[in-house]
């Protein structure tokens, strides 16, 4: 059976992630991240719908997500996925943008879906470097170049939400945030914001491009990655969240980060920030640490 390799390396000196996916045929359900993600589509053709809107996307596109933008997507060809990204903190993100335009703001992107090969040029190289474990500053080079790319061609103020119940939307995000560790439910939401049920609940899918409660365990497993990567346990991490066992805590991570909870985990652990784990497409799997 064709194997999956999955490979993620954490980088000490730019403070952001890279995830290499190859010969993977998972689908990705309707989530979102708390950072940014730049992407490079290596090998598979994939049907992804982000921000309400539908593309079909494949070699040599990159693929831009800022924090809050909703996404899913599944493999189209009945092929397999071969994928390398990059994942940036908003903190992260706010610095590289200052050096870029000395503005301290986060940018958006207008695109979710490009084809480029300037980008692209700089995309590879450093992710290669990280992957390696590459100590030379050209890594910091590539960052800046493509971000100061990304930043002059498709740059745009930061936003989260649409017009219509603007601020009901955002009292519910931050009720879910301020209380995800709880066990809640709608009718406790749309007293925060003053919404009937389904009135939220059409309000805030338009806006945010998922279900309030879709939103709740993104953010939880957002938080989980926190506590994860400050060597929280894999149980505790679960309970820390809001989720009511450690399998159903590891099936929703696993569906939307594409690794278990604990090889998440390992990249942080120890001196070695970087972990491997393949599985064969029929279910087995092994781990090993590189």
């Amino acid at each position: 059976m064709k194997k999956e390799i999955r490979t993620v390396c954490y980088d000490e000196d730019l403070k952001i992630e890279a995830y290499r996916f190859q010969g993977i045929a998972q689908a990705f359900p309707n989530h979102f991240h708390d950072y940014y993600v730049i992407g490079f589509i290596e090998e598979g053709e994939r049907s992804l719908t982000c921000r309400n809107k539908d593309h079909i996307i494949g070699p040599g596109n990159i693929i831009l997500f800022h924090p809050g933008d909703t996404h899913e997507c599944v493999q189209r060809d009945g092929g397999t996925l071969d994928y390398r990204a990059i994942h940036i903190t908003k903190d992260v993100m706010l610095e590289l943008a200052e050096e870029v335009t000395g503005k301290k703001e986060l940018t958006g992107f207008s695109a979710n879906v490009i084809c480029e090969e300037e980008p692209a040029n700089y995309l590879r190289p450093l992710h290669q470097k990280i992957m390696e474990g590459s100590g030379e500053f050209e890594k910091e080079e590539n960052l800046l170049l493509l971000v100061s790319h990304l930043i002059g061609h498709y740059g745009q103020p930061f936003e989260s939400v649409l017009p219509e119940y603007r601020e009901e939307i955002e009292d519910a995000c931050r009720y879910m945030e301020q209380h995800y560790h709880e066990h809640i439910c709608l009718e406790q939401i749309g007293r925060a914001t003053g919404l009937s049920k389904s009135t939220l609940l059409r309000a805030f899918t338009k806006s945010r491009g998922m279900t309030p409660y879709r939103y709740l365990q993104a953010y939880r497993i957002n938080e989980a990655k926190k506590l994860l990567e400050q060597g929280v346990s894999v149980l505790e991490s679960a309970m820390r969240t809001g989720f009511s066992d450690q399998s159903h805590f590891t099936n929703f991570f696993n569906m939307f980060i594409g690794l278990t909870p604990g090889a998440y985990r390992e990249i942080f652990m120890g001196k070695n920030s970087s972990l491997n784990e393949s599985s064969s497409q029929n279910g087995g799997d092994s781990r090993n640490g590189e």
